[in-house]
């Protein structure tokens, strides 16, 4: 071998030494920039659900019973809830199927996400035509979102029949003023009911298959004094009305429309189905 062909052979196996080196440093920087992808994954913190932000913000809000949230609260949890999807609590598109079927009774099923002495998570499931019965809300404020369908909402506020001149047809009877009577689909907004007025006595009856999401705080409770009573609705006569005026007039004059309430036994249609809350997960700390 000449001289000029050994240097061209030491150049080559120089030239691949210095390759492996290079190869060599070349996977060490990779494997470093995996470990510290999968450190940076390990460690960064995580975004909490929309579920979890709820928990949290109506952990902050609600400041137990006799308290009513703040209207920079409301705005919180109204903002939070009037991004939540269905996703967001696990519906799925096979357990409303099973909440739609057509041969059974449309019963309303209900789940409890959270419940602690400040505040609750339920979630509503009410087949079509089904109904909540008119119900009341004492010393609570309640945010309803309707997940899914379309609903309709009647509500109520209770009124001092003493400053209208009227009498109760019976020791059962209270004067109440119409808040809402409309049909809603969603999405739509956040809905606040509070301890007086927004509508603290309300029905629900679904037209299409619904899901409805219900923060409600304090929660219902009987030792508490914060049972839940049921109502029928009586029409207002002329001879109860001022000036004999009928309920109708007063509706085109836009007057309050009038209405008395009358407490019932819990009616049949009022009882519910439960089941287990088997959506994504609330952690506490």
């Amino acid at each position: 071998m000449t001289m000029e062909a050994a240097g061209l052979v030491e150049q080559r196996r120089d030239g691949v030494e210095h390759a492996k080196k290079v190869g060599y440093a070349h996977k060490i920087i990779k494997r470093k920039n995996r470990c510290k992808r999968r450190s940076v994954q390990r460690y960064a913190p995580k975004v909490p659900s929309v579920l979890q932000e709820l928990f949290l913000s109506c952990r902050d809000v609600f400041k137990g019973p006799g308290t009513v949230p703040s209207p920079f609260d409301v705005q919180k949890l109204c903002r939070i809830l009037d991004n939540m999807k269905p996703e967001d609590v696990g519906l799925s598109s096979k357990l409303l199927q099973f909440f739609s079927a057509t041969d059974r009774t449309p019963i309303v099923t209900s789940t409890t996400i959270h419940k602690c002495k400040n505040f609750s998570l339920c979630l509503f499931f009410l087949p079509p035509t089904a109904v909540i019965p008119l119900h009341n809300h004492p010393e609570m404020t309640v945010f309803s979102k309707l997940l899914l369908g379309t609903m309709h909402i009647k509500s109520y506020d209770w009124v001092d029949p003493i400053d209208l001149n009227f009498s109760p047809p019976s020791g059962q009877s209270k004067l109440a003023k119409l808040v809402s009577d409309s049909d809603f689909t969603a999405p739509c907004d956040t809905s606040v009911l509070y301890p007086t007025t927004g509508g603290n006595i309300h029905e629900f009856t679904a037209i299409t298959t619904c899901a409805v999401l219900d923060v409600l705080g304090p929660p219902y409770s009987k030792d508490d004094g914060r049972d839940c009573s049921h109502y029928k609705e009586l029409s207002l006569s002329s001879s109860t009305l001022p000036n004999g005026e009928t309920n109708s007039e007063r509706k085109e004059d836009g007057d309050e429309i009038l209405r008395w309430l009358e407490e019932i036994e819990m009616p049949e249609n009022s009882q519910m189905d439960e089941i287990e809350y088997l959506g994504p997960q609330i952690v506490e700390y």
